[in-house]
């Protein structure tokens, strides 16, 4: 039964993902584990792969249009992709000690993330809607041409990375803030230098999760058939949809979606 409806269930997450610039892995992995009951482990090596094409087609664009910072990336990614690798390894030696039960573990892990990046949005809409006139302190800006600069990158780079090795949730929204915070990139470069670090950054984690042996190609094949004809309508949409009433609505749903998985029996 998946087969004819995970392709439209992805269908109408790609949308959402066009439409509001939310994250898919803080959808598609939910929609995997509830509505499909699909293991955890699973989910997550599965949504991985399946987000990898999209950002590698999306970063593709990018570079090809020249609206991305290409030293962000290159930096980020010296951290990332080593600490992505690092968080697949903590998931290999949980399956092999077999200590823990690895899908109870990576059911609150995932929750966790959801919850962590889906209240940073929501403080970050609220303020820009009620208090568009308040400022926040600025983190201070890190420059790529010295070495403490770079270093610090690398570090935050590894950081986020190795979250995203362990539950494929923030590839996207979790480096874009740190964009916005410490780099200042401008609007035209902040999508395309966010996609292109996502696309380095889970072309190695996917080969990491492949290696666990959790990949389900019958589930990775549906969701790339509905999710980027959806992606590619939703940022059509997107040109004459009021975006912070979707917002507001995703945002509640993923809370919930991050309460019922931290406190999944």
């Amino acid at each position: 039964m998946h087969y004819l409806l995970l392709p439209v269930f992805s269908f109408f997450v790609g949308i959402i993902v066009g439409l509001t610039g939310i994250g898919g892995a803080s959808l598609i992995t939910p929609m995997l584990i509830f509505v499909f009951q699909v293991p955890p482990s699973i989910a997550v090596s599965s949504d991985v792969v399946a987000a990898t094409l999209m950002k590698v087609v999306g970063s593709a664009k990018h570079w090809q249009q020249k609206t991305l910072d290409v030293e962000v990336v290159k930096w980020l990614a010296l951290g990332s992709v080593p600490g992505s690798l690092f968080g697949v390894g903590i998931l290999h030696f949980l399956r092999r000690t077999g200590e823990y039960h690895l899908d109870n573990m990576m059911l609150r892990m995932l929750g966790v993330m959801i919850l962590l990046v889906t209240v940073l949005a929501l403080v970050q809409l609220l303020l820009l809607t009620f208090f568009p006139k308040f400022n926040l302190p600025e983190l201070p800006k890190l420059d790529l041409k010295t070495n403490l600069g770079r270093f610090l990158t690398i570090l935050i780079g590894a950081v986020l990375g190795c979250l995203v090795g362990l539950t494929s949730v923030s590839s996207g929204s979790m480096f874009a803030l740190v964009m916005i915070a410490f780099f200042r990139l401008d609007a035209r470069k902040l999508v395309g230098t966010d996609i292109s670090q996502a696309a380095i950054l889970l072309l190695f984690t996917s080969l990491g999760h492949l290696t666990l042996g959790t990949v389900n190609w019958s589930l990775v094949l549906p969701i790339w058939i509905g999710s980027i004809p959806g992606v590619l309508l939703g940022a059509k949409i997107c040109q004459i949809a009021p975006q912070r009433p979707l917002r507001f609505i995703v945002y509640a749903i993923l809370m919930m979606v991050s309460w019922k998985l931290v406190y999944q029996v």
